[in-house]
Order: structure tokens, then sequence, then C-alpha cells
């Protein structure tokens, strides 16, 4: 099962990528037309309708769903200064309590992200922008990746507790 989890991980971080990329594109064909119309006006559009939307919802998608790739990675920024001075033992315990803290924050980030999803096909909430966008699709692309995150916490609070020692702390963690 771990295997699966760790490859939709990795699936995930990969869109995240492409998403990126995606957004580096759509904004450099903006600049190509802008200063292609300062040229030649006219001869084609001097805009890409909702560019500036289509980028944020694809970094909002690229973001949630790099955080559980992320996070298996070992890529989160993490305070060891205080943590990797303790003994072994209270590193578990600590990495346990972190791990307990960051379910619960996650578990409530994936439920309101649900909650918002839900809320947006209820009220058919579009984006304002001149192609208008149903906003649930971005806003699933967002809580799935908090889902996921949720997901990836769990799985290393469970890898944390078979092997009964700290594993966040190393440079290799999961």
């Amino acid at each position: 099962m771990g295997h699966i989890l760790q490859k939709l991980y990795d699936v995930c971080g990969a869109i995240a990528g492409a998403l990126i990329l995606c957004i580096c594109l759509l904004i450099s064909a903006q600049i190509g037309l802008n200063a292609f119309g300062r040229f030649a006006p006219g001869l084609l559009p001097s805009t890409i309708p909702s560019y500036a939307d289509f980028s944020g919802f694809m970094l909002a998608g690229a973001t949630f769903l790099a955080l559980a790739h992320t996070l298996r990675a070992g890529g989160h920024i993490r305070v060891n200064l205080v943590v990797a001075r303790l003994p072994e033992r209270a590193q578990f315990f600590a990495e346990c309590f972190v791990l307990c803290v960051a379910t619960c924050l996650a578990g409530y980030a994936a439920w309101f992200m649900g909650a918002l999803v839900a809320e947006s096909v209820h009220y058919n909430d579009v984006s304002n922008g001149i192609i208008p966008v149903a906003l649930w699709i971005p806003q699933s692309v967002a809580a799935f990746g908090v889902g996921l995150l949720l997901v990836a916490i769990l799985h290393t609070f469970v890898e944390l507790l078979r092997a009964g020692k700290p594993i966040l702390s190393t440079p290799g963690e999961v």
C-alpha cells in the first residue's frame, strides 16, 4: 500500500510541476502577444482572455498538489535545531506530537475545502473573468491536494509508529 501511495504522491508532484510549466508558457504567450501588438497592432489579439485567472487556478492546483509529495520528500521547512539535540526517545515523542497536530490541522483544512467545494456547487459560483469558470473545478483540485496531504501525514505517522524511532530528523527522512 505504501508503494501505491508513494506513486500517487509522485504523480501529483509531477502534475504540479507541469502546472508550473503551463503557467510559464501562458504568461510567456501573453508577453509575446503584448510585444507583437506593439509592432503590428491589430494583427493579433493583444490579450489572452482570463489568462490571469487561469494562471491563478494553475498556481493553486500546483501548490496543493505538491504538498504531499513535498512532505514525503522531506522538502517542507522544519526546525530541527532543538529536536536534533533531544535524546532519541524524546525525538520520537516530539515527532508523534507534531504529526498528531499536523493530522488535526490537515483534517480540518480538508473538511473546510470539501465544504467550500460543496458550497460552490450549490450556489453555482463562477469566476468573474472574461471566461467564467465554475469555481468548484479549481477548488476540487485544492481539496484533493489537502486531502492527499492528510493521507501523507497519516502515512508518515504509521511509518513512525512502525519504526519505533524518529524518522523525520534525518536528511533522508521518509
